[in-house]
C-alpha cells in the first residue's frame, strides 16, 4: 500500500502539478481549502499532508493544528509564495516538519517528502517501544509471588519517582538490571534513556573513556572526539552493573559527578553539566572491599543512598514453577513447538537444586528443554544428575549425593571451605561461590561451624 499524501492549495494548477510529481510514490488526495481538508481528515487517514499557507477563509496555519489534532499526527510541510522569515518560524513553532517556497523545488520537495515519512516511521517504532518496554519493565513484568520479591517490588515503587541514587545488591543472575529498569520505567523520565554500562566488561584504561568521554588527541588512539555514557544518559537513568570493578582513580572521578553534578571529557578541562539518575549494581560486598581498601568509602556512602537487595532463586523457591512455565512458553513461541511440562518429581528435583546461576541459569535450563528435549512431559529420571542430587567434594572427588541431604551437603560444604581458608570468612565465601553476607547469615543458622577470622 502507498503512503497517502493530502494536498492542500487554492491554486488549481499547482494542487495538480504536485500530484503529477508525487503520484508515482504516493496516493494523492486534494483539497482547494482548509475546510475540504478538515472533512478529507476525518474519513481519510493520511500518512503526510503538504498545505498552502494563505488561502481563502483559513489559513494553512489551522490545517498544521488539525493535523496535530489527529491520532497518527501526520508531518506537514509548509508550502507558500510568501516565504518570509516570520511565516517560516511561525509555521514550524505551530509543528510544521519543514517550510518550501513557491516555485517549489521539485527535486527538493521529493528527498524532503521521502524525509518526512522516514521521521513519522522511526517516530511510530520509538512509540511502539516505549509502549512495549512499559509492559516488560512494569511491576507486573516482574514474575513471582514469594514474599522476598514482593519486598523488593515495594522497595521499588518507593524509590521509582525519585532522584536519589540506587544500589542493587545480589549474586550473579538474580535480575539486578531488570530491577534497575524498573525504576527507570516508573520514574518520573520514562521517555529519556536509559544507558547500561558492564564494568566487569571492560579493562580499567578504557572505562573511564566509555564514561566520561574524551577529544580527540587525548590519548593515542583517539582519532576523534568520543561521548561518554555520561551524556548519553542525559535526562535519563545511567546503569553501572559491577560497579565493584572500578578502579580507585575512576572511583574518584565518579565521586565527584556525584557531589557536583559535573565532570570533564578526558583532555578537556570544559565541565559539562548532565541531568541523569544513578543506579549501581554489584555481586560483591562493597562494604568488605571498604575495609579492604579496595572501595571508597565515601563513594559507597554516596552510591547507597537506597540499597535494594535482590534474593537469589534458592531463597525465593516457591516462584520457580511460574518462572520456569513463562521461560518455557517464550522459547517454545520463538521456536515454534509445545512446550513441554514437567512431572511432579521433576518440578521437587528442580526446587531443590541450589540454582548457583539463579534465573539467568533457570532460563537457559528452559531453553534447552524446549529446544532439546523430546517428548511433553519431562521425568526426574530426564534431569541431569546436579538437578537430582547436590554435587559434592567427598575425600578430593565430586560425587552426586541424595537431594534429601541437602542441609548437610552444605554445612559439609561449609566446614570443608572455612577448613581451607583456614577460617578466613571472606575467602571461606570465594570458594563457596557466595557473598560473605550469606556466609554470615548461614554461620548464624548453624552456630556449630562458626569460626573466627585468623
Amino acid at each position: 500500500m502507498l503512503p497517502t499524501v493530502l494536498i492542500v492549495d487554492d491554486e488549481r494548477h499547482t494542487r495538480e502539478g504536485l500530484q503529477q510529481v508525487l503520484e508515482d510514490q504516493y496516493d494523492i488526495y486534494l483539497a482547494e481549502n482548509a475546510d475540504q481538508a478538515f472533512t478529507l481528515m476525518e474519513s481519510e487517514t493520511f500518512d503526510l499532508i503538504l498545505t498552502d499557507l494563505r488561502m481563502p477563509g483559513k489559513s494553512g496555519l489551522k490545517v498544521i493544528d488539525k493535523a496535530l489534532e489527529l491520532k497518527n499526527r501526520p508531518p506537514v510541510i509548509m508550502v507558500t509564495a510568501y516565504g518570509n522569515v516570520p511565516s517560516a518560524v511561525e509555521a514550524m513553532k505551530r509543528g510544521a516538519y519543514d517550510f518550501l517556497t513557491k516555485p517549489v523545488n521539485l527535486e527538493k520537495l521529493e528527498i524532503l517528502a521521502k524525509r518526512a515519512l522516514e521521521s513519522k516511521t522511526l517516530q511510530v517504532e520509538v512509540e511502539q517501544l516505549h509502549e512495549r518496554l512499559d509492559v516488560k519493565y512494569s511491576f507486573d513484568g516482574i514474575i513471582g509471588n514469594s514474599a522476598e520479591l514482593k519486598n523488593v517490588i515495594e522497595r521499588v515503587k518507593l524509590v521509582a519517582p525519585s532522584k536519589a541514587s540506587v544500589l542493587i545488591e545480589g549474586e550473579t543472575g538474580t535480575g539486578k538490571e531488570r530491577i534497575a529498569q524498573a525504576i527507570h520505567q516508573n520514574s518520573n523520565r520514562p521517555q529519556g534513556p536509559f544507558v547500561a554500562v558492564h564494568c566487569a566488561a571492560l579493562p580499567a584504561n578504557l572505562l573511564e573513556s566509555e564514561l566520561f568521554g574524551h577529544e580527540r588527541g587525548a590519548f593515542t588512539g583517539a582519532a576523534e572526539r568520543r561521548i561518554g555514557r555520561f551524556e548519553l544518559a542525559h535526562e535519563g537513568s545511567l546503569f553501572l552493573d559491577e560497579i565493584g570493578e572500578i578502579s580507585l582513580s575512576t572511583q574518584v572521578k565518579l565521586l565527584r559527578f556525584l557531589e557536583q553534578r559535573t565532570f570533564e571529557r578526558i583532555g578537556s578541562s570544559k565541565s559539562i553539566t548532565v541531568d541523569m539518575r544513578l543506579i549501581a549494581a554489584t555481586n560483591r560486598d562493597l562494604q568488605e572491599m571498604v575495609r579492604e581498601g579496595a572501595f571508597r568509602e565515601d563513594l559507597f556512602f554516596r552510591l547507597n543512598v537506597v540499597q535494594i537487595t535482590m534474593p537469589p532463586l534458592r531463597d525465593r523457591s516457591e516462584d520457580l514453577p511460574v518462572l520456569l512455565n513463562h521461560f518455557l512458553l517464550e522459547f517454545a513461541e520463538e521456536n515454534e513447538i509445545e512446550a513441554p511440562t514437567f512431572e511432579t518429581g521433576a518440578m521437587q528435583c528442580l526446587r531443590r537444586y541450589s540454582w548457583p546461576g539463579n534465573i539467568r541459569e533457570l532460563r537457559n535450563f528452559a531453553e534447552n528443554a524446549v529446544v532439546i528435549h523430546r517428548g511433553s512431559v519431562i521425568h526426574d529420571y530426564d534431569l541431569e544428575a546436579k538437578f537430582r542430587g547436590e554435587s559434592l567434594r567427598i575425600d578430593g572427588e565430586r560425587v552426586i549425593v541424595s537431594p534429601l541431604d541437602k542441609e548437610e551437603n552444605e554445612k559439609r560444604l561449609l566446614r570443608e571451605a572455612l577448613a581451607d581458608s583456614k577460617g578466613n570468612r571472606t575467602k571461606a565465601a570465594k570458594l563457596m561461590g557466595i557473598s560473605r553476607r550469606t556466609l554470615h547469615r548461614k554461620l548464624q543458622q548453624w552456630p556449630e561451624l562458626d569460626v573466627v577470622d585468623r
